[in-house]
């Protein structure tokens, strides 16, 4: 299956020489950017230059712009997947596909990115590389991490312009993870705006500290600490005594996120030529379980060994969301402009039904009732449209997203922004907590996929794909996911007949763009469970010290000894990740200092110097309090 991909793409590179070129020269003009305002810097969205250059995702490994310009022939439409799927995390399946000539360019988009909230000495490092998401700087020797680990998949789906989407697919995950621009050298500080962390602002809740200063200090001189009530996996405001788990924190981070990125593209299209929207998909994979956050018409779903398809997002375009747009034009007429009315009717009212009553659906209704037609019942309808052909102004087939910020109605001046959003819904998988194999998987992809195939369509393709790479046949066994995306991609595109793409059932096939992965979720389930060991462990260690220190404290204070050390042995940890990781990189003095410096003062050292010392210390500003 993949010498035929090589050769083929090869092939079509030796052949396509003279199509590479004016494809090039083609693409290099969008009409949707004269959508684009001047902006504050007084260039026309045609004199900016794009803030990343248009590409296709890092993990295809596409290395040239030869490359790039054969998998978005238009008339092969070649099924692309990785070179090297070990780029992806659990050999994942990744396959894509252009469009049969709809616009210039793949206008879809997918990331990945492998993150991990750190702790070193109690602290929070907020520098990362891209890939392996470990530290920027080089560590001590005697620095002790923690570390929680999360997987981060998304795709983008691009209309009029790819220039949302590839700031997206870029950007979004940096925003979830960190602050973008406060650190020195950063290269993903591409414009003044800062957004603030997401994830980091919660890790005293998603990565408790192993000892806080305040409960070592409180046990030791019975200090309460404002922030004693606080647990790692609770949030509380003493007013109302609101709890605010985990999953609440996690959400939260994501939604904002999402806010975020939309703003971002508002604030940096005055400055570089981000033209048209996306919509976006995001699988996150942290503390045990996936969290889908879905803004628009791309799909998620889980498919279970069973063969059962399991819906992770709902599709949110002009008819499912007639409801809510409709409600904000009946409460905001001007929007309107006095050319759309927010009223629904089952059929387009016309000059001679005025007078006559018709069914119709107010904001307020899901149902139908009957109404008087008038003279303003006769403008366009702010939805109209069904299914997949429904639109919002006349003009957008989505409701969610980012972008669209400088988007007009046909024909007017209205802006459409304001009946879009980029608030996503995020559902839950508990992926620990569920009996899972190496045949349940997740599947994302973008609306060309789900055009022409249905969640159980979709589900049967991919359960009947895996039965043919078994487990005992490992060779086989690494490319099955991958080859359950190539699937999905060639049932969702079909073959070229007559100018036309068809199905194998000689149904129209879709000629949009297509995205699609395929994840298992048993490796992930897996990793965490024996992280969760490895924290737990680490955890009851440094409970033992903490004992420890207390015990020596408490009886050096009892007996009154000044200047002399205590004989003590500082606990051993069980036998887990994190201790190998101790042993390897430290002897037990040096652990038990790196350890100690958590607590910001209670040393040996201290201790060598006698009580009075740690005393003095007592009231000394903590700076290592989380």
């Amino acid at each position: 299956m993949f010498t035929k991909f090589k050769n083929a793409v090869s092939t079509m590179v030796t052949s396509s020489w003279d199509q590479v070129a004016i494809g090039r020269e083609a693409d290099s003009f969008d009409p949707s950017v004269s959508q684009n305002s001047s902006g504050s810097s007084g260039k026309s969205g045609l004199d900016r230059k794009s803030k990343f250059p248009y590409s296709r995702p890092e993990f295809l490994q596409l290395g040239s712009e030869d490359e790039v310009q054969v998998a978005g022939d238009h008339q092969i439409r070649p099924i692309i997947v990785p070179r090297d799927i070990t780029k992806l995390p659990w050999n994942s399946g990744y396959a894509e596909a252009v469009n049969a000539g709809k616009s210039a360019k793949n206008e879809d988009q997918a990331t990945i990115y492998v993150g991990h909230l750190h702790r070193d000495n109690g602290r929070i490092v907020r520098q990362i590389d891209e890939w392996a998401g470990t530290p920027k700087d080089e560590l001590q020797e005697n620095m002790f991490i923690q570390s929680l680990p999360y997987y981060y998949l998304s795709v983008f789906d691009g209309h009029a312009g790819s220039g949302a989407a590839v700031v997206a697919s870029r950007q979004l995950h940096h925003i979830l993870h960190n602050e973008l621009g406060r650190r020195e050298n950063n290269p993903w500080k591409q414009s003044e705006c800062e957004k603030p962390a997401k994830l980091v602002d919660v890790i005293d809740h998603l990565l408790p500290p192993l000892i806080k200063d305040s409960d070592l200090r409180q046990e030791l001189h019975g200090v309460t600490s404002k922030n004693s009530k606080r647990d790692g996996g609770m949030a509380f405001w003493l007013c109302h005594e609101k709890e605010v788990d985990r999953d609440k924190l996690v959400i939260g981070a994501l939604e904002s996120a999402f806010w975020d990125m939309d703003q971002m593209i508002a604030e940096e299209r005055m400055k570089y030529r981000i033209n048209g929207g996306c919509t976006a998909l995001v699988a996150l994979f942290i503390l045990g379980k996936l969290y889908i956050s879905n803004a628009g018409d791309s799909r998620g779903i889980i498919v279970r060994s069973s063969g059962k398809a399991v819906p992770m997002s709902h599709d949110f375009t002009p008819e499912t969301e007639r409801n809510r747009v409709q409600k904000l034009a009946m409460a905001n007429p001007e929007l309107l402009g006095g050319e759309y009315t927010h009223l629904d009717f089952h059929r387009r009212p016309f000059r001679s039904d005025i007078g006559q009553r018709i069914l119709y659906r107010d904001a307020h209704m899901t149902g139908y009732a009957y109404k008087t037609v008038t003279p303003d019942d006769l403008k366009f309808p702010v939805v109209y449209g069904e299914g997949k052909r429904s639109r919002v102004l006349a003009t957008i087939g989505v409701t969610r997203g980012f972008g669209d910020h400088d988007l007009k109605a046909q024909n007017s001046r209205l802006h459409v922004k304001p009946f879009l959003t980029p608030e996503p819904q995020v559902l839950i998988f508990d992926v620990a907590g569920e009996a899972v194999d190496e045949n349940d998987v997740l599947v994302l992809g973008t609306d060309g996929l789900w055009d022409v195939t249905p969640n159980e369509k979709a589900a049967e393709i991919v359960t009947k794909n895996l039965v043919h790479f078994p487990i005992d046949d490992q060779s086989r066994f690494r490319y099955r996911y991958t080859s359950a995306a190539q699937d999905l991609v060639m049932h969702s595109r079909g073959k070229a007949e007559t100018k036309s793409w068809r199905r194998s059932d000689g149904s129209a096939a879709t000629i949009d763009d297509i995205t699609a992965f395929v994840i298992p979720m048993s490796v992930y389930k897996s990793e965490y469970l024996q992280w969760q060991r490895d924290d737990e462990a680490l955890r009851e260690f440094f409970t033992a010290w903490k004992d420890d220190v207390v015990k020596r404290v408490t009886a050096k204070r009892s007996s009154g000894e000044q200047g002399q050390r205590l004989p003590g042995k500082t606990a051993e940890p069980k036998e887990s990740f994190s201790a190998r990781r101790m042993a390897e990189t430290s002897n037990s003095h040096q652990c038990s200092t790196s350890v100690e410096t958590l607590t910001n003062g209670v040393s040996h050292e201290e201790e060598a110097n006698g009580i009075q010392g740690f005393d003095e210390g007592e009231n000394r500003e903590t700076s290592n309090l989380p």
